[in-house]
């Protein structure tokens, strides 16, 4: 099973480990819910260098991603960011990624580490047919730490002579930081503010260790896939394996948004999409709410109400939300079922939890 540069250092600081996309990862070092209320109330530093990096370069790099991407990465100013999807012909998503512009004709992909390989194969195949030669799969050669929480940016500001706080969020810049060249990367996977931090390899323990020393005094805890997990969830934000998948189009997904099907260029899946746009989806994703203590799991089954015995839909993900204090989810319903303020009715271990359909995210910073 592979492991992070950092596997060592987890295993001194007493981390228990899981397996993640194929990776063997920290799933927590103390407990939990002090790491979820770290990133929450001070900062929490994570090892995500699983993740994927491809780097896209040359001239037409923006017409190729325009093309092989379900956004316009031609629109993305120098610096910044955007979210985004890379499918199927059908449609139904193979990965979502996060694209930076570094430069005219430059960008860098980071995408989940259990799809690294589906996603460079799909873009193989649309370079092939696109003419455009100009990608590289580089994640061996990175690590990618994630600092979050309302004390990152004066932990990292302590390190670097970076101007930080000029850095908006989805934006990039470089820098150096404990003698080491970086990305700083202004995204994040828990709600809070923060950064992720790429940079070589051979640089890992460094960094690391130098950044939990740094933040000592700020609160700081090494932290875990266990509470990156229920912050994500809280902030609304989808796991791909959970929310996204193959069988899943960007629409019944609630990410519509993403999908730029007004312009004249051709990319792969907007025929599917354009039909699918206007189509009633067959499932939506929703937000659920519970009372009590009592968690909904991914995969426990939905029904209407208490008595039926008909399933309109199943869990992807759910928690006793540390922050909140109350059960929430993320699932899969039928349509009918989705509006705000619905009551439905969840399956867990043979009991029923009556469940409210909620806006998402669950759960968002003040600032």
């Amino acid at each position: 099973m592979p492991q992070t540069p950092l596997n060592d250092v987890h295993a001194r600081l007493g981390a228990s480990f899981t397996d993640f996309g194929g990776w063997q990862m920290p799933v927590r070092y103390s407990s939990d819910l002090a790491e979820h209320e770290a990133v929450r109330t001070a900062a929490g530093l994570f090892d995500i260098s699983h993740m994927a990096e491809i780097f896209v370069s040359g001239e037409g790099a923006a017409a190729f991603l325009d093309y092989a991407l379900v956004g316009q990465a031609s629109l993305i100013k120098s610096s910044r960011a955007k979210y985004s999807l890379i499918v199927r012909a059908d449609g139904n998503v193979i990965d979502d990624l996060i694209v930076y512009r570094l430069g005219d004709d430059e960008f860098l992909i980071i995408a989940n580490a259990g799809n690294r390989h589906a996603v460079v194969a799909a873009l193989a195949e649309r370079a092939a047919a696109f003419g455009f030669t100009g990608f590289a799969d580089k994640s061996d050669e990175f690590a990618l730490l994630a600092l979050q929480g309302p004390n990152a940016t004066a932990i990292l500001q302590s390190l670097t002579s970076t101007n930080l706080g000029d850095l908006p969020y989805y934006s990039i810049a470089t820098g150096e930081l404990l003698g080491t060249e970086v990305y700083f990367c202004r995204t994040g996977y828990t709600g809070e503010d923060g950064f992720e931090l790429l940079f070589d390899a051979s640089r890992a323990e460094h960094v690391f260790e130098g950044l939990l020393d740094a933040g000592k005094a700020h609160g700081l805890l090494p932290a875990g896939l266990a509470c990156r997990d229920t912050l994500r969830l809280e902030a609304g934000m989808p796991l791909y394996g959970h929310e996204l998948d193959l069988e899943t189009n960007p629409f019944e997904a609630g990410l519509g948004r993403v999908v730029k099907l007004d312009r004249d260029e051709d990319f792969v899946g907007k025929s599917a999409l354009a039909v699918l746009a206007g189509a009633t989806p067959a499932k939506a994703l929703v937000g659920l709410v519970g009372e009590g203590r009592r968690a909904a799991r991914a995969e426990y089954q939905i029904f209407a109400d208490e008595t039926s015995t008909e399933q309109i839909g199943a869990i992807t993900s759910g928690a006793l939300a540390p922050t909140l204090g109350y059960p929430v989810a993320m699932a899969y319903v039928s349509p009918e079922f989705a509006q705000i303020g619905t009551t439905v009715s969840c399956d867990i271990r043979g009991n029923r939890l009556a469940m409210k359909v909620v806006k998402l995210p669950f759960y968002k910073r003040e600032n």
